[in-house]
């Protein structure tokens, strides 16, 4: 039996408006199929519309692809990030999308996602073709490609590098899924030399220079201040140009992302035409090129690249006492976790202290549980990823004394770091309400420790830590529970709208922190 088709935004007549209107606000949201050429399209693609009879809408990317479409080299929808749509979802098919967007089929397969979500392969792939219109192959098939897309677009890296690069097993398999997505072969796809270099560094690990695409408009600043305030000592550096470095876990040890915040248009006085994509110049120091596309991801979250700031402006812009901090900011962006792990022991450590104490903790427990790497996996001048396992064999005792701690937080620390090194999941691929209710039952972990880690580790878009003295006090310094009330019309986005109460101290703290 043909499974219905999947569920869209809206209906096919207010697609076809929205695609006739060339409507970028539902860029990425949905998709159109043209029947008569075989490509798809963005809604905002500038070319001829067709007639409505010619025309098939999809969720995703992945679902026109299922259906025999290719992307049109024209309007590029594989280059406009998809949908927050599953960001927001913490249903099954929401956890899904996350985590294959994550790697999770490439690094386990499909039965290994299907056990992680504790669900049988036969009923993952049944609900995500009835939900997104593709199964988890072909999501985690259009995942690669256009990370392959991207490469070919903005690295000057040979072919066979990239096709490795993607998660690709062989450069036959690399061919025949670019030609089914671009319709070409991969020789055939137009490339940008000059706007980024590629090779290997002194100590032979690869360098990729990359422009990661997002929506206009982006703040930039905003976004580098928040960096900034909780930078981390021997993970994080900040460069005297204004650009930011920072340690990313990846398979193959640790690498280093590069953000060179003064070539972002926005931040250089040229502002990007507003619903229109823009590049973020990153570069990228790898311990091995198979490490490309994680390091990527992760890039990714951490900066908001696939964020959709037109939605949420709307939905935050309609409330008085938002609007004016979302018409001073816009395309302000959610910061989130490198490192799940690392975000969830740092919020424990960072529980009644200011930022600046917060930081030096988080260095000295970086420095004293990195895990030992040598060789290409380890980066010169940063510490690599937390051992957790390590951290949960000390005593409360040797915590305190080691780190500087009071006796109760390091209680704390301890019993998160067993929960976590026992299997709690706090990623952004996570259940979120049962990591809520497993941190919530550890002692000395409170509502506020539990949204930080909603927001900044498991990407709730929707978390909201009430109690937040700066928080309260952008709001006239309610109680806890009138707080909670004050947020409930900015759901689905009460962390975005924490981003813009807490904006401007962010900022001074980013200012005091400057060398």
């Amino acid at each position: 039996m043909t499974p219905p088709p999947p569920a869209l935004p809206l209906d096919f007549d207010a697609c076809y408006r929205a695609a006739s209107g060339r409507d970028g606000r539902w860029d990425g949201r949905f998709y159109l199929g043209v029947t008569s050429t075989g490509i798809y399209c963005r809604p905002s693609c500038p070319a001829r519309k067709p007639l409505p009879g010619n025309c098939r809408f999809f969720p995703s990317a992945a679902a026109c692809v299922a259906s025999g479409f290719r992307a049109c080299k024209r309007c590029r929808p594989e280059a406009v990030p998809g949908t927050r749509e599953w960001d927001v979802r913490g249903d099954l098919v929401g956890r899904a999308v996350r985590r294959i967007r994550d790697g999770a089929v490439d690094a386990a397969g499909v039965a290994g996602l299907a056990r992680e979500l504790a669900v049988s392969e036969r009923h993952l792939r049944r609900i995500l073709i009835e939900e997104v219109g593709a199964g988890p192959l072909q999501l985690a098939l259009t995942r690669r490609a256009h990370a392959a897309r991207a490469l070919i677009d903005e690295t000057d890296l040979p072919l066979a590098d990239i096709a490795f690069a993607a998660g690709f097993g062989s450069l036959r398999q690399f061919g025949e899924v670019m030609r089914e997505q671009f319709g070409v072969a991969p020789s055939k796809l137009a490339r940008r030399h000059g706007e980024a270099a590629s090779g290997p560094s002194s100590d032979e690990r690869p360098m990729l220079a990359l422009r990661m695409r997002t929506r206009a408009p982006y703040d930039a600043a905003a976004l580098r201040a928040s960096l900034v305030a909780h930078a981390i000592p021997g993970r994080d550096v900040i460069g005297l140009d204004g650009s930011t470095e920072h340690a990313l876990d990846v398979g193959g040890g640790t690498a280093v992302a590069r953000v060179h915040w003064g070539e972002v248009p926005e931040a250089a006085g040229e502002p990007a035409e507003h619903g229109a994509t823009i590049a973020i110049p990153v570069a990228l120091e790898l311990p091995s090129l198979s490490d490309a596309m994680r390091a990527i991801e992760i890039v990714r979250q951490m900066l908001d690249l696939d964020a959709d700031p037109l939605q949420i402006s709307e939905a935050l812009g309609a409330d008085p006492q938002l609007a004016p901090l979302v018409t001073a900011r816009p395309g302000l962006r959610m910061p989130a976790a490198r490192s799940a792990h690392e975000t969830a022991l740092g919020t424990v450590l960072g529980q009644q202290v200011s930022l600046a104490a917060a930081r030096t903790l988080q260095g000295r427990l970086a420095a004293r549980f990195a895990r030992p790497l040598t060789g290409v996996a380890a980066a010169a001048g940063f510490h690599g990823g937390l051992d957790v396992a390590a951290i949960a064999r000390e005593s409360a005792d040797e915590l305190r004394e080691a780190l500087g701690l009071t006796r109760s937080r390091a209680e704390t620390l301890r019993s998160l770091a067993v929960a976590l090194a026992g299997g709690l999941d706090v990623s952004a691929g996570a259940d979120r309400e049962h990591a809520r209710r497993e941190l919530a039952a550890l002692r000395g972990v409170g509502p506020w420790t539990v949204e930080m880690i909603a927001m900044r580790a498991l990407a709730d878009p929707d978390a909201y830590p009430a109690g937040d003295l700066i928080l309260r006090r952008a709001l006239g310094d309610p109680a806890p529970r009138a707080a909670e009330r004050i947020a409930e019309p900015w759901r689905p986005y009460r962390s975005y709208a924490t981003q813009h109460l807490w904006a401007d101290f962010l900022a001074s703290s980013a200012r005091k922190d400057l060398v």
